[in-house]
């Protein structure tokens, strides 16, 4: 049995689940049902039979998320770090050399980290039929017999069917309108387009090589481009940015005759979209679905989710009401493009609930941000055991920190010392300091900045923990 190395991409930005999805903190990595959707896809592949350690492609902002969770959930994996988005084939084509590294060739099972799946023995046993084409040559990939007319995904139209279990592909439709989804769903021979493919790493770029050479030529300089920092590895920005920016549908998939598809007639769903959420969720009587503190009131057939506050709703239905601690999104339930619209009109008015949240996360921890006006800021911070911070200062700010638990080492110019509850420190403009918990449980602070300019990046970095600028 060939070897199998599953690939798992991590670089979208889920930006129809906004407000909760944002691009600093994409749906990959928010534990949305007690899990990450990341997560989940670590323990799908971890009991596939000889399979050997992941490789995970990321985009570098995302790069602690990604590891934290692969520590979590007690597997080793190697990082490729993206410095910008590229689209899905140079993701894959990088990876496929990284799996070509050592000399073997092996098969690829390509998965995005967002999806849900279940149950993996319905997963496991599609991969198994899939590998019989995987091992012939073919490029494989997994359609999901089609339960509605759904616009949202793209189609492959099955030809023939195969001895081993596959299907030829006639071809690959694009997300069509609801006239032609429900012309095809009753046709009965198309399938949702899953975008999780398997195949040996070496025909996939060859296959590259033959319909898209410059790009394959670009990812092949990136490759030799590339620095081993532990788990993850880096590539020279400028040679990145040079990669042609493809799915693998339009670089390679539509346009090769080695395309075959496997059914995979598990429980699946993109979960790109808050009815996907709907869809996947336990309802009431009403048809509602809800999470967290919630009240409704006359409602029916509506997605309701609070993640700080009760959230109170009547005499309404088919909607969705999403809350987070700095925005609320109000919508119809089956509004997902609408989305994507809002959150261009909030970039351009330059809204930072685009990106970040109220709490930002970093790889000693987290900060929340609880006031701020012109020349203050007050943060809620919160640095893990042994978590700690960079050697740093800043031209623009003083900061005064107020330790409320556990105990924390600080460096405040020449002087390094240990604070505990209810002692402070403070830290003038443009003094190097540092802070670490020495601790086994989290340390919390409050930090109160004043100055002029109170940016995030009003921070020169003299050494780092985390291989950060």
């Amino acid at each position: 049995m060939a070897t199998l190395c599953p690939v798992i991409l991590s670089g979208g930005s889920g930006t129809r689940l906004w407000p909760l999805s944002r691009e600093l903190h994409p749906k990959q990595f928010i534990p949305f049902c007690e899990d990450t959707l990341f997560g989940k896809t670590l323990e799908r592949v971890a009991g596939l039979l000889n399979s050997t350690q992941p490789l995970v492609v990321c985009n570098e902002q995302h790069r602690f998320f990604a590891s934290g969770i692969v520590l979590e959930k007690g597997v080793t994996a190697t990082i490729l770090l993206e410095p910008m988005p590229r689209n899905t084939a140079p993701a894959i084509a990088l990876a496929a050399l990284a799996a070509m590294d050592d000399g073997k060739d092996p098969v690829l099972l390509i998965l995005p980290s967002d999806h849900s799946i279940a149950p993996h023995k319905a997963f496991a046993d599609a991969v198994a039929v899939a590998l019989h084409g995987a091992e012939s040559g073919k490029l494989v990939t997994f359609g999901i017999p089609p339960t509605k007319p759904e616009t949202g995904y793209g189609y492959i139209r099955r030809g023939e069917a195969l001895a081993w279990g596959g299907n030829q592909v006639a071809r690959f439709v694009e997300k069509p309108d609801l006239a032609t989804a429900e012309a095809m769903l009753q046709d009965g021979g198309y399938a949702w387009n899953s975008g999780i493919f398997l195949f040996k790493a070496s025909i996939f770029l060859a296959e590259l090589a033959r319909f898209a050479p410059e790009m394959e030529k670009q990812v092949r300089l990136v490759w030799e481009s590339r620095k081993c920092d532990g788990a993850f590895i880096r590539f020279a920005e400028d040679l990145f940015a040079g990669i042609p920016s493809e799915s693998i549908d339009y670089a390679v998939m539509e346009k090769t005759d080695k395309a075959v598809e496997v059914d995979l007639t598990a429980r699946w769903n993109d979960l790109g979209s808050w009815s996907a959420f709907y869809e996947e969720a336990d309802c009431d009587n009403s048809g509602n679905a809800v999470v967290g503190d919630v009240i409704l009131r006359n409602v029916k057939d509506s997605y309701v989710h609070s993640s700080h506050r009760l959230v109170a709703a009547m005499d309404v239905e088919n909607v969705a009401v999403v809350e987070t601690a700095d925005a609320v999104l109000v919508m119809h339930r089956d509004a997902t493009q609408g989305v994507k619209e809002l959150l261009a009109q909030l970039k351009k008015e330059g809204r930072t609930e685009t990106s970040t949240h109220l709490t930002v996360y970093r790889p000693w921890g987290n900060y929340q941000t609880l006031a701020q006006s012109e020349q203050f800021q007050v943060k809620r911070i919160v640095v893990n055991p042994g978590g700690v911070l960079s050697l740093q200062y800043h031209h623009h700010r003083a900061e005064h920190w107020i330790v409320v638990r556990g105990t924390a080492r600080i460096t405040n110019g020449d002087n390094t010392f240990l604070l505990s509850e209810d002692e402070s420190t403070y830290i003038p403009l443009g003094v190097v300091h540092r802070m670490e918990n020495p601790g086994v449980l989290p340390l919390e602070l409050i930090e109160v900045q004043s100055g002029s300019y109170l940016g995030e990046d009003d921070i020169v970095r003299l050494e780092d923990s985390y291989g950060r600028a």
